[in-house]
């Protein structure tokens, strides 16, 4: 039997010295071992139900592992919830499969995906679990594929609760926003956007050109990602211009800016610790760790929040994650930054201070790679483990969104142990420093447009929305179907124009 140091065979630490990483002793060091990526096009006919996809991705985990018996130490099995109706394919994958006494969990919307790997890392740490099985999965594609072929579409019933549903707290709507832009996020992303154009002095054409051409280079990493939905190169020109094919849908936001999420996907991730590892004789290529992650939960509907172009919490928590990384001198060098629409891609980069000609995705981004609801995050991080394995040098960071940019996480992970994981939460001192502006009470006055957009409907404008702060410094929200005023929004920028309202409705502009 080889001598062993730490949880590492010599041998493993004479490949750790040859790929000149270092190694720091830690008991219970959570890392990831077996991952499992899927996706399916086709006819109805050939397509499965998310609860087939979760399961084949689960098996492919475990396959991953190069340690079959891995499945006989996953104690937990926590799962995003989708659009489907399970109540618990955790339970209907480990009864078949051979690990039914794994405590199984669903994560309603709202809960950050990495949340779910912080919880199984510290729980592995803390000697609660011996390893953790996260796997989500949707099948959106099958039942867009029922209705165009006039198919009927029925789920498998699973009726059984799972031991633990896991809750958020309901992303926040102010009332008047929600009458205005409903519950689809892409009115609200818009709406930060116009923002963010303002902010950086970007003329209209200037952003239009500028989202462009951010979105052709995801296209063309998406078309060499063999994991990608949509592997076709679109240009600038097809991104920014709208056509039957790419509907705008909120101003400036068209289609392909919009997250894909009527796909058939799935991801698995398997943690463990390297003790289990070692027993287990799994391959040290195949091992990542989790470094450093942050998050913040601090909830502030998007008319109060004091600026719409800078999140506290984000703020918050990327400066904890980068100045522990830099701490232990770690240096990311692939992102994947979470792409839903691309002001969420811009907010990240900028706390990160992340260079323009640096790539923000490594899979082409949720407009392209596609994005399943609620949890693209754990299919971002199975392609970064991927990128990681080959290359030993390489450290990859990764963020994720809940919400209408209203909760963040960010992770790190890489080959090399180079420090003890940490991870931390940085809510309660958003809450202190981030308070929300007050509604407006005022029925009439003048204001300043503080963001806007145009709704649309199959090409067809329907109204314009303005973020408005009234005499006071209140906010308000207000809307016009009138077409001089939607043209407006789209030939010149409005935010920081005077707004006049009388009687709780929109006068006018300018």
């Amino acid at each position: 039997m080889m001598a062993m140091k730490g949880c590492f065979t010599e041998l493993q630490l004479q490949e750790i010295k040859q790929s000149n990483l270092e190694l720091l002793p830690m008991k219970n060091r959570p890392v990831l071992v077996g991952i499992g990526s899927l996706q399916q096009k086709g006819s109805f006919e050939q397509l499965d139900e998310a609860l087939i996809l979760m399961e084949q991705a689960t098996l492919d985990a475990i396959e991953d592992t190069n340690a079959p018996e891995i499945k006989n130490y996953i104690d937990e099995i926590q799962i995003p919830k989708g659009f489907w109706a399970y109540r618990d394919p955790g339970k209907w994958i480990a009864e078949k499969h051979g690990f039914a006494k794994a405590e199984t969990s669903v994560t309603k919307i709202g809960v950050l995906q990495q949340n779910l790997i912080n919880s199984a890392c510290k729980k592995i740490i803390d000697g609660e679990i011996r390893a953790s099985l996260i796997v989500g999965g949707e099948a959106r594609f099958k039942m867009i594929q029922a209705l165009k072929e006039g198919l009927p579409y029925e789920e498998m019933a699973l009726t059984e609760n799972p031991d633990n549903y896991v809750k958020a707290k309901e992303d926040l709507y102010v009332a008047e926003e929600l009458d205005a832009l409903g519950m689809m996020a892409v009115g609200y992303y818009a709406i930060i956007e116009s923002a963010m154009r303002y902010k950086n002095q970007y003329s209209l054409k200037e952003h239009e050109n500028f989202l462009g051409n951010y979105y052709e280079r995801f296209s063309q990493i998406a078309s060499k990602n063999p994991h990608a939905w949509n592997q076709k190169i679109f240009t600038a020109d097809e991104i920014k211009t709208p056509s039957n094919t790419n509907q705008r849908i909120a101003y400036p936001y068209n289609k392909l800016h919009n997250t894909s999420w009527n796909v058939n996907q799935a991801s698995a991730l398997i943690l463990t610790s390297d003790e289990i590892a070692d027993k287990l004789k799994i391959p040290f290529e195949k091992r990542v760790y989790p470094l450093v992650s942050s998050e913040t939960n601090h909830m502030v509907g998007v008319i109060q929040r004091p600026d719409l172009t800078s999140p506290v919490g984000l703020k918050l928590a990327a400066k904890y994650l980068l100045a522990t990384a830099a701490q232990n001198n770690i240096k990311p060098t692939f992102y994947e930054l979470y792409s839903c629409f691309p002001v969420a891609v811009q907010l990240f980069a900028e706390v990160l201070n992340i260079p323009e000609n640096i790539d923000k995705t490594i899979t082409g981004g949720m407009p392209f790679a596609g994005g399943p609801l609620n949890n693209y995050m754990l299919h971002a991080t199975a392609q970064m483990i991927m990128k990681i394995r080959e290359d030993n040098s390489e450290v990859g960071l990764i963020t994720g969104v809940s919400g209408m940019m209203t909760k963040q996480a960010l992770a790190i992970w890489s080959k090399n142990p180079a420090m003890d994981f940490e991870s931390k939460d940085v809510t309660k001192k958003a809450e202190k420093l981030e308070l929300p502006v007050p509604m407006s009470t005022l029925s009439s006055g003048e204001g300043k447009v503080i963001g806007c957009t145009t709704l649309y409907e199959k090409n067809v404008p329907l109204k314009a929305v303005f973020y408005a702060e009234d005499s006071q410094g209140h906010r308000l929200v207000l809307t016009s179907t009138g077409r001089e005023i939607i043209k407006q929004v789209e030939a010149e920028e409005c935010v920081g124009l005077k707004i006049n309202f009388s009687n709780n409705r929109f006068v006018s502009l300018g």
